[in-house]
C-alpha cells in the first residue's frame, strides 16, 4: 500500500473539518489543481456541499483559490499550512489549560451561592455534637423528640430544657433502664415531668436521637463509649423515618410517671390492695412498670428503696393478683386494665 493510499485511510482530525471536509482536502491535495465540480464528482458529493467544504479549507489557510471563471482550487504546502494549524491548536490548548484555575473559581463560587445548606453533615468531636444538643434545644418551637440512653457525651440534664418547655413546646423524651444507672435520676427526671415534659421509659433503644418540629434531627451512628459519631440531617425524608421510629418506641414504652421510687412514703400508701380492687398502690404501679421495661429485681429494689427480699414478695404477690405466672403475661395485665 502507498504512502498516499495510507493517508486517505487515516483520519486528520484536522481542527475544525469533519470528515467530508478531509475528503476534499485531500482529493485536492492529491490533485495538484482541481476545479470543484470535478472534486464533486470525484467525491460523489454535490457541487453546493463541495463547495463550502473547499471555503472553509480556504479559510483554515490549508488551500488556495485561483480567481477565474471556473476557479481552481490548490493545496498549500502542508509542511507549513499543517504545522501552522497544530501549532495554533497547541497555543489553543495552552491557553485553555491555563484559564481552568479561573474557570474551577467561577464554578465554586457559582455552585456555593446557588447550592443549598448541605441537607446532612456528620459530627466526630465531642464539643460539637454537645454544641448541636444545645442548639437544637434553642431552636425548638413547636416539638422536640429525644431518646436519653447512655453513652452520654455532655451532661444528660441541662438548664435550657426548662426555658424550651416555659415556651410552650412539647417535649416528649424515651428513657432507658440503663438511663438511671448512668446519667439521669428520678429526682430530676420528675421535675421536669412537673414543668411540662411526658417522659416514658423502655428496656433499651437501637440509638441516641434528637429531632426538632420534624425538621431536623441529630443521631447517633455509635454506642461505643468514647466513640462519637453524629449525623445531623435536614432531609425531610429521613427525618420522617425518624420520628416514624420515635413513635414505634413511644407506643411500647411505659409512662415514666408510673415508675417514680416513692421512698418515704407512708406504708399504707404501699400496701397491695386485694385481688378482688382495681385500685392498685403506687408502689405496686412502679414494680409493675419496672418490670415491664425489663428492669432486673436487683435494680428495683434500689430504685424503689426497698429490699430485694420484699421485691420478690411483692412481685409474687402482684403476679398472682393478676392471675399471671410471669413478669411478661402481668404486664399485659395490668396494660389491660389500664393500670400502667
Amino acid at each position: 500500500m502507498s504512502g498516499r493510499d495510507s493517508a486517505q485511510d487515516k483520519p486528520l482530525d484536522l481542527p475544525g473539518v469533519d470528515h467530508l471536509g478531509e475528503g476534499v482536502y485531500l482529493a485536492v491535495l492529491m490533485a495538484g489543481r482541481i476545479r470543484a465540480r470535478e472534486v464533486a464528482a470525484k467525491l460523489g458529493m454535490d457541487e453546493p456541499t463541495t463547495f463550502a467544504r473547499l471555503e472553509e479549507l480556504r479559510s483554515a489557510g490549508l488551500v488556495t483559490r485561483l480567481e477565474s471563471a471556473d476557479p481552481e482550487y490548490s493545496a498549500v504546502d502542508p509542511r507549513f499550512a499543517v504545522r501552522a494549524l497544530a501549532e495554533q491548536l497547541s497555543e489553543q490548548t495552552q491557553r485553555l489549560r491555563e484559564a481552568i484555575p479561573a474557570l474551577a473559581d467561577h464554578f465554586d463560587a457559582a455552585a456555593t451561592s446557588s447550592a443549598d445548606v448541605p441537607q446532612s453533615m456528620f459530627v466526630t468531636d465531642p464539643d460539637a455534637v454537645a454544641g448541636w444538643y444545645a442548639r437544637l434545644q434553642h431552636q425548638a418551637e413547636r416539638e422536640f423528640l429525644a431518646f436519653d440512653r447512655p453513652p452520654y457525651v455532655a451532661a444528660s440534664f441541662d438548664p435550657f430544657e426548662s426555658a424550651v418547655l416555659a415556651r410552650g413546646v412539647q417535649w416528649r423524651a424515651i428513657y432507658t433502664v440503663s438511663s438511671f444507672d448512668e446519667g439521669a435520676t428520678w429526682d430530676e427526671v420528675g421535675a421536669l415531668a412537673e414543668q411540662g415534659e411526658q417522659s416514658r421509659i423502655t428496656d433499651d433503644l437501637p440509638i441516641k436521637l434528637v429531632v426538632v418540629d420534624r425538621a431536623v434531627a441529630l443521631v447517633s451512628l455509635s454506642l461505643e463509649p468514647g466513640e462519637v459519631v453524629a449525623l445531623v440531617t435536614h432531609a425531610l425524608p429521613l427525618v420522617a423515618a425518624l420520628c416514624t421510629l420515635f413513635e414505634y418506641e413511644w407506643a411500647r414504652a411505659v409512662p415514666l410517671t408510673a415508675a417514680a421510687p416513692l421512698r418515704g412514703l407512708p406504708e399504707t400508701a404501699r400496701r397491695y390492695p386485694s385481688p378482688q380492687t382495681d385500685s392498685p398502690s403506687s408502689e405496686d404501679l412502679s414494680i409493675l412498670t419496672l418490670m415491664a421495661v425489663g428492669m432486673k429485681d436487683d435494680a428495683i429494689a434500689r430504685r424503689l428503696g426497698i429490699s430485694a427480699r420484699t421485691l420478690r414478695r411483692r412481685s409474687q404477690e402482684l403476679m398472682a393478683g393478676l392471675g399471671a405466672s410471669n413478669r411478661f403475661q402481668a404486664g399485659v395485665e395490668a396494660s389491660r386494665r389500664g393500670w400502667i
